[in-house]
């Protein structure tokens, strides 16, 4: 059970890779739901180091080159477990995770160790190719693990932050989020969902087809 809340008790890690556009409509949002902001650039070219400096609130974890949203996680993760954080959200910068819904997810936990957002119930706005990749790669988990995946790709997801060190991610790029399901399920860690709205924006999506497929296969046979 989750106890009364206390200080640095829920913590928000957020990627960022080019998204200054977006921080002024995301970073307020989220903080308002959460007690600790850290945000991990991820090597920015824009102004996006720059737009950081304005919240005073947040935990900048610069890591001076692009590394790959898996490496952006690892270190935003670990300086959540670092913080004694009791609930560790993750979410993406680019606006289509709605802050909003994070009491939701926290309400989730109370029953699990790891809470996912799922989108495959309004495809309405989803490409279908990122449908049937997601659809895909989720039964294949689904069969790995023997526990119900539904939207492996969401990035939108919560923890119980003591459960976070035995399943941290090695790999550098968007496989790392599989890499995790994966860990959990050896762990045999209580994996639930949430239903979220699936919004996109004007951004051209920084995931790569092919890379991203072979990444899968590649953690999903190694573990």
């Amino acid at each position: 059970m989750i106890s009364s809340r206390k200080p640095n008790s829920i913590c928000a890690v957020i990627p960022i890779y080019n998204e200054a556009a977006h921080l002024d409509s995301v970073i307020p949002e989220v903080h308002k739901y959460t007690d600790q902001v850290i945000c991990v650039d991820d090597g920015s070219t824009d102004s996006t180091s720059e737009e950081l400096k304005k919240y005073n609130y947040v935990k900048v974890i610069s890591l001076g080159k692009n590394m790959g949203k898996g490496k952006a996680l690892y270190y935003g993760l670990s300086e959540s477990i670092k913080l004694g954080s009791e609930i560790t959200i993750t979410l993406d910068a680019d606006g289509q995770h709605d802050p909003s819904l994070i009491n939701s997810f926290i309400a989730k936990l109370e029953s699990n160790d790891l809470v996912l957002g799922n989108r495959m119930n309004n495809l309405n706005k989803m490409p279908p190719q990122r449908i049937l990749s997601n659809t895909i790669t989720s039964w294949l988990l689904t069969k790995k693990l023997g526990v119900k995946i539904i939207d492996s790709q969401s990035g939108y997801r919560a923890y119980k932050t003591n459960a976070l060190k035995d399943i941290l991610p090695d790999s550098s790029g968007f496989e790392a989020e599989t890499e995790m399901l994966i860990k959990a399920g050896k762990k045999e860690l209580k994996i639930g969902h949430i239903n979220i709205p699936t919004i996109y924006n004007e951004n051209k999506s920084k995931i790569k087809p092919i890379r991203t497929i072979l990444g899968f296969i590649k953690v999903y046979f190694r573990y």
